[in-house]
């Protein structure tokens, strides 16, 4: 038999309490049986169950005793003493370790994504039909998983596709434009202009939305865009189509995020299976694009180039970039599940120093000091932007 008991204005704490609340003497030979209650705190907000009720009546203790174990509405077990406190911790700590694997693993994916996407661009340089390349891989692994339910497939609706339209011809554009920028300059200096994406942010946002900021956030763009120009105008191996393309990268990227936050208000799609949606329309606006500026013939006749340069490695090569840039950005999504948009910030200005230094070591990138220290300035900009943003 299951008792409910409602309580409206006391508070259990324990038999002590409620004897020394009460006026009434309690005697040593009490007609009544003595309760005796395991958890030391109950809730007084919802209503109590009983789940078990046992009596023992020992040689020792010849008075009859009930042991009762209640448990609150919302739970389907007993509260066990001691574990409940420390529940929170552990729940805590546990989601910290589950951030850090998030942001070790993206880091790591994006470093190994652009050193494979630069080694096939030095070989075949079609950025282009590169970029197509991520998108079909990602989304062919995608489809793969809804199929054979390794991930559940989103519910989506027209509505969904119509607001994801923007989000992914800003995406497509983005894309394209730093994968160009890549296959003219060094990846280092791309992500030293990219980081730079919070100054276009700010721009956009006050000039064309009407938003305002604190006076912290203006002051962080000046080292960020004095730290990008500095670094710009001492890249020995300057390039003004790689360095536009940074540009626009960062440009369409910001557009993204703002169509993304405008379009995805009261959506119920995960952060990976929005990321796939988003890749298969963006494959979708690239590839008649990939084809009219490049073209068959041209990837063709690269293609066989850079097989006869490179060897069958070169094949490899083209697999990895394709699956490692679907699974990073795949987890940079995910951990937007698990993380605010401050945190995710200073994850992305984190891993932008990550694939700069490596790609400075595993290419050799000659870099001078005062190149070293603009692209330092620019990052700790973007680093006080995120704080002044909080």
């Amino acid at each position: 038999m299951i008792t409910t008991c409602k309580q409206a204005s006391i508070s259990l704490i324990n038999s002590d309490v409620l004897r020394r609340k009460s006026k009434i003497p309690t005697s040593k030979f009490s007609a009544f049986p003595q309760i005796i209650c395991q958890k030391p705190t109950l809730s007084v907000e919802k209503p109590l169950y009983i789940s078990s009720i046992g009596c023992t009546n020992g040689l020792k203790d010849r008075k009859p005793q009930i042991k009762c174990q209640a448990y609150e509405a919302d739970r389907s077990e007993p509260i066990d003493s001691g574990v409940e406190s420390a529940s929170p911790v552990k729940s805590e700590a546990s989601k910290r370790v589950k951030i850090g694997i998030y942001f070790a693993t993206w880091w790591a994916l994006n470093v190994v994504f652009n050193i494979y996407n630069k080694k096939v661009l030095n070989a075949y340089p079609y950025p282009w039909l590169t970029s197509t390349l991520s998108l079909a891989c990602g989304s062919l692994m995608m489809l793969i998983s809804w199929a054979t339910r390794i991930a559940e497939p989103p519910n989506t609706d027209f509505e969904f596709w119509k607001s994801l339209f923007p989000v992914a011809v800003a995406h497509t554009i983005g894309h394209v434009a730093a994968t160009v920028s890549m296959s003219k300059v060094a990846v280092s200096f791309t992500h030293i202009i990219k980081s730079g994406e919070p100054a276009f942010s700010v721009l956009v946002s006050r000039f064309l939305l009407g938003e305002t900021f604190s006076p912290g956030v203006y002051w962080s763009l000046v080292p960020i865009i004095g730290g990008c120009a500095l670094a710009a105008v001492t890249e020995l191996n300057f390039n003004m189509i790689g360095f536009m393309g940074a540009m626009i990268s960062n440009l369409a990227f910001v557009f993204r995020n703002i169509f993304s936050k405008k379009g995805m208000k009261g959506k119920s799609v995960s952060g990976m299976n929005y990321y796939a949606c988003l890749s298969m329309l963006s494959l979708l606006i690239l590839t008649p694009f990939a084809i009219a500026v490049e073209g068959p013939q041209m990837w063709a006749a690269g293609w066989h180039k850079a097989i006869s340069d490179i060897g069958p490695m070169f094949i490899w090569w083209v697999a990895a970039q394709s699956v490692f840039y679907h699974l990073y950005n795949q987890v940079s999504y995910m951990s937007l599940d698990e993380i605010s948009p401050l945190t995710f910030s200073i994850g992305n200005t984190m891993k932008r120093i990550s694939v700069i230094v490596s790609s400075i070591i595993i290419f050799h990138t000659p870099i001078q000091p005062i190149n070293a220290l603009g692209a330092a300035i620019a990052i700790f900009g973007t680093f006080l932007y995120s704080q002044a943003k909080q």
